[in-house]
């Protein structure tokens, strides 16, 4: 059966905006932002050690950022970026006529 995702979210978590909608997109953002640098960092072929031993933290930070417990500030975000050879583009959508 298909079901409208913006409903299941509705009565799940509460209309956007809730503290319970915006807590659960926190959460969703924090782990896919893990899984974007987790699997960055395998294909760049890097250990968490070595990207944690390129960005002066610890390993066990890296690992808090891939499993999705913890979100890395704008500023380490970044960092680990470059450290692993990529780059973040902004881009202004088209405007629908």
């Amino acid at each position: 059966m298909i079901r409208d995702y913006s409903a299941v979210l509705d009565e799940k978590y509460g209309k956007p905006g809730s503290p319970e909608r915006e807590a659960f997109l926190d959460e969703a953002r924090a782990f896919y932002t893990g899984q974007l640098i987790r699997d960055s960092r395998r294909d760049a072929k890097i250990t968490q050690a070595e990207l944690a031993a390129r960005l002066h933290v610890t390993k066990s930070y890296i690992s808090r950022i891939e499993n999705g417990i913890i979100t890395p500030s704008v500023t380490v975000f970044y960092r680990i970026i470059e450290a692993l050879g990529l780059r973040v583009e902004i881009v202004k959508p088209v405007a629908a006529f």
